[in-house]
């Protein structure tokens, strides 16, 4: 019996292992990662029910971030990206800076948070309640190929040489005390255990003394009212931060700055309601067109590609710029319906 099947297997490659062979280079081809991402248009987050807030006041309208669909190099989407206009190939090394996939995801996740605390804090400022920030906590979200260190992606730094971090001028400026060469002790935390690192100081070609690290900046604080915006696994990065805040602010307001409008936007935000500069407005403009968008907010350093897309393409939005949230406020409640 087994022979009869060995037989019959044996059969079955002799005669058709041209077919086979095609077969599985074509899964290979197709599942393969090729070491390029492709940018598209992604779609809206309506973030009225990411908000959590007590006595969330009532909104006609919404108020949405745009976001980036990334998709894996495969073959497919890689011919495809030659094809459809609004898909863009890119190498992973210039998108990366050399982190591997686990640490940009790390480095994604840490600049996430820190848009939520900097989105929070902008927008209990511009309301009437107050907030209290109690620490200010760094992570590391870079190493320079001139470092010599142990410290990992989201490391968060306690003390150097026992020296309490309370925030990154001090860091720099105990740097520039020590010497080239320089071995320092940090101690740090990641995943909620404490290690200790060490890294190497090294010179500049400007003569200043570096580690070769870069931080970020999240916080702990009190606010009046408690508040919770609610993120996703898949979720990362920090340009959501200006329309997060817009919601916050609103759902902290009687005042409904909507007034029934279709909001969306993008921006990142820092803690004193400052709007920075994003990635891939483009294909933010597009999905705000996609969601039927009444208003998209961008950073005016991204206002003139917003404009020449909307240009482009003829979409029917209003592109607005703004500078800081308070820019975004004043925009809304001047805007007459």
């Amino acid at each position: 019996m087994y022979n009869k099947i060995y037989v019959k297997i044996k059969n079955f490659f002799k005669n058709n292992y041209k077919f086979l062979i095609v077969l599985c280079t074509l899964i290979f081809l197709f599942y393969y990662e090729f070491p390029y991402i492709i940018y598209k248009s992604g779609g809206t987050i309506n973030l009225d029910s990411r908000i959590i807030i007590d006595k969330k006041y009532k909104q006609d309208g919404t108020l949405s971030m745009s976001y980036v669909t990334a998709m894996k190099g495969t073959l497919p989407f890689i011919l495809l990206s030659y094809v459809i206009p609004d898909w863009d190939l890119k190498s992973i090394d210039k998108v990366s800076n050399g982190s591997d996939y686990e640490e940009t995801l790390e480095i994604g996740k840490t600049y996430l948070r820190e848009g939520i605390d900097n989105a929070i804090i902008a927008a209990f400022n511009e309301s009437d309640y107050d907030i209290t920030i109690t620490k200010d906590i760094y992570k590391v979200i870079y190493l320079s190929e001139s470092s010599n260190t142990d410290v990992k992606i989201g490391d968060e730094i306690l003390s150097i040489n026992d020296k309490k971090v309370n925030n990154v001028e001090e860091i720099k400026e105990y740097i520039n005390t020590l010497n080239e060469n320089d071995k320092v002790i940090l101690n740090v935390r990641n995943n909620d255990k404490d290690y200790k690192r060490y890294a190497f100081i090294y010179k500049e070609k400007d003569d200043s003394l570096k580690l070769g690290l870069a931080f970020n900046t999240t916080y702990e604080y009190i606010t009046e009212i408690p508040v919770e915006v609610k993120m996703k696994n898949n979720e990362s990065g920090s340009s959501g931060g200006l329309m997060m805040s817009l919601a916050i602010y609103n759902a902290l307001t009687s005042d409904d700055i909507t007034k029934g409008l279709n909001i969306v936007g993008t921006g990142s935000i820092n803690s004193d309601g400052t709007v920075e500069e994003i990635g891939g407005v483009k294909y933010k403009v597009l999905a705000a067109e996609k969601k039927h968008a009444d208003i998209f907010f961008c950073p005016e350093k991204n206002y003139k590609e917003a404009v020449n897309v909307k240009k482009k393409r003829n979409l029917d939005v209003e592109i607005v710029k703004v500078s800081s949230l308070k820019d975004a406020i004043n925009y809304l409640n001047n805007k007459k319906i």
